[in-house]
């Protein structure tokens, strides 16, 4: 696989499993919107790979953001409205990618599986 996508999910949330898949969902689309076209289509035509990757918090999900940014890596934060689960605006996760899996693994390597 020459492409990946990385969600990465906060587990202080502890968000229930329907709720994290929404979640989940809208940070891949998300992203995808984000990143270039030519990569969105080699990413699509190898099957659109992907890995939901935990960490700890808010601040730990800021930092691999902030690291996928600088590396120019598509990203984005998804923030709750706040209808079901939690408080309107919480950050509950985070769309990585799609990218090289080079450049994906140099960012969230560590990170473990959900």
């Amino acid at each position: 696989m020459r492409y990946k996508q990385a969600i990465l999910v906060r587990q202080d949330l502890k968000l229930p499993k329907g709720k994290l898949a929404a979640q989940v969902a809208h940070a891949s689309l998300e992203s995808v919107m984000k990143a270039e076209k030519r990569i969105v289509r080699a990413w699509r035509a190898e099957g659109m790979g992907k890995v939901v990757l935990k960490v700890k918090n808010l601040a730990e999900l800021r930092r691999y953001v902030n690291k996928a940014a600088r590396l120019g890596i598509s990203t984005c934060v998804i923030r709750d409205a706040g209808h079901t689960v939690v408080k309107p605006a919480t950050i509950t996760c985070a769309g990585i990618g799609p990218d090289s899996t080079e450049k994906i693994d140099s960012v969230v390597s560590e990170l473990k599986l959900v």
